[in-house]
């Protein structure tokens, strides 16, 4: 969203770039769009022979001083990209009340993106964080401990708390949590209230089988009962032996997404936040 201002608040035309019909098969979606200047860019259609037909095609259209143009392209051997489909890419020469209206766009999507809560901010915690925030979610890494948030330099949102389970309980219907904290007994309050709320599209907790059982014998005594049965526990498993903290993290990053766009269903992906 900021570099989104920055880029649309820089002198000089730009020429909003959108997939107005999509037919077929298409790197992205129709309604998709990116801003292109005479000298720099803003998100994507897809890349490819696509996006960069329809870049050379605003620019000229912003050198020409034209309004708007419509593209037809074939996605197939005419073209050198083999999606085999067919699309209309719209170019827009953007005014003051389009560059609004932009803006006014991202915001929405970007307050309908999944959260994603990162219990936890040492070494696992912050490798995630680092891979989150290039991803369609807005991250937050929630710890008690000052000095480790601030070792993160990545561009996610960050809690200091003593009550880290009144983050989970306040988070918005459809998030996904992570649970990673210095202390097993904070790790099974921070995945039992997660469980508790019965939205969640995920809930990690790291740990091994035996991790789990202890877990479950928790949930079973002091949780009435609560069942296990939605958490993932060991996290990042795929990763095998390896235990590097980015590498867990890529792998727990992998499930997330996975759980988030499956949740969500095929007929409505997760909408990449345009960089």
């Amino acid at each position: 969203m900021n570099a989104l201002q920055t880029f649309l608040s820089t002198p000089g035309a730009v020429a909003r770039v959108r997939l107005a019909r999509v037919r077929g098969s298409s790197p992205r979606e129709a309604g998709c769009e990116m801003y292109v200047s005479t000298g720099a860019q803003h998100g994507t259609i897809g890349g490819g022979q696509l996006e960069h037909r329809a870049i050379a095609a605003a620019r000229a259209l912003l050198a020409r001083g034209d309004l708007a143009e419509t593209l037809d392209v074939p996605l197939g051997p005419e073209i050198g990209q083999c999606c085999g489909g067919r699309v209309e890419v719209a170019l827009t020469r953007m005014g003051t009340l389009d560059r609004q209206a932009a803006l006014a766009r991202a915001a929405e999507q970007a307050a309908a993106l999944p959260v994603v809560q990162i219990h936890g901010a040492g070494h696992v915690g912050r490798a995630l964080a680092n891979l989150l925030q290039h991803l369609p979610v807005r991250c937050v890494l929630i710890d008690s401990r000052a000095e480790e948030v601030a070792l993160c330099s990545a561009r996610v949102e960050t809690r200091i708390t003593p009550l880290p389970e009144l983050e989970i309980t306040m988070a918005p219907q459809g998030s996904a949590f992570i649970v990673l904290t210095h202390d097993h007994a904070l790790d099974f309050l921070c995945a039992s209230a997660a469980l508790q709320r019965g939205d969640a599209r995920y809930v990690g907790l790291i740990g091994s089988a035996t991790k789990r059982e202890k877990f479950r014998r928790f949930a079973r005594d002091r949780c009435d009962g609560l069942s296990d049965a939605a958490l993932t526990c060991p996290i990042g498993a795929q990763g095998g032996r390896d235990k590097r903290p980015e590498v867990i993290a890529a792998f727990v990053v992998a499930e997330v997404l996975s759980a988030l766009t499956r949740e969500q269903g095929a007929a409505q992906p997760v909408a990449f936040a345009a960089e």
